[in-house]
């Protein structure tokens, strides 16, 4: 919607629907369970690319809300690998600080270059599907399969001749967390039996 591509989620309007990735809330989750994982933390940075990454205006205001779980949050735009490594080196300068990996095709095609610089700097983070099975610490994201699943229904739908611009835009219903232990194991981390109990993935 942030993008113009639709009307509303409940009516999409013109010839589109579908289903995102993710949702807003979702950056709120995140920054909850980073602060599980590793309590120290009170300051977080939001890793993207303005030119591939949805608008991060309704991104914001998750990072904001996060003050209420005692961590403060700040945009951190980068545009290649150099900007990326001094995004990093400058959260490490200081105490209790961690990374947030915003989805986007950029960070996809820049995780090892993400992932190399927050374990150089022992800085704990969380991203999106891709990170915790690469050497990232912990991921938490829609579930791919439940998607496409959800996607193929409202193929069918549409085939026997509903119009798209009637049927809602949805936000995922299923989540997986990954853990990555060896990672965890590496910055320092010990992993509350809790949080370890609700991981779908755990990486050793």
């Amino acid at each position: 919607m942030g993008l113009g591509f639709v009307q509303s989620f409940p009516r999409p309007g013109g010839n589109m629907t579908g289903f995102i990735s993710y949702d807003a809330p979702l950056i709120g989750k995140w920054v909850q369970l980073l602060k599980e994982i590793a309590p120290g933390i009170t300051s977080v940075a939001a890793i993207f690319n303005p030119e591939t990454a949805y608008p991060p205006s309704f991104i914001v205001r998750e990072i904001e809300a996060a003050s209420s779980v005692g961590v403060t949050g700040t945009l951190a735009p980068v545009h290649d690998s150099t900007a990326i490594e001094e995004v990093v080196a400058a959260q490490a300068r200081e105490p209790g600080r961690g990374l947030l990996i915003l989805p986007d095709s950029f960070n996809v095609r820049h995780r090892d270059v993400i992932i190399g610089a927050a374990n150089r700097h022992r800085l704990p983070f969380i991203g999106f599907d891709v990170f915790a099975t690469t050497g990232g610490l912990m991921t938490y994201f829609a579930d791919a399969v439940d998607s496409h699943v959800q996607a193929t229904a409202y193929i069918g739908r549409i085939l026997k001749g509903e119009n798209p611009s009637e049927l809602p835009v949805q936000a995922p219903t299923k989540y997986k967390l990954w853990i990555n232990l060896k990672t965890a194991k590496a910055l320092g981390l010990d992993v509350p039996p809790s949080l370890l109990a609700r991981a779908d993935e755990v990486i050793e």
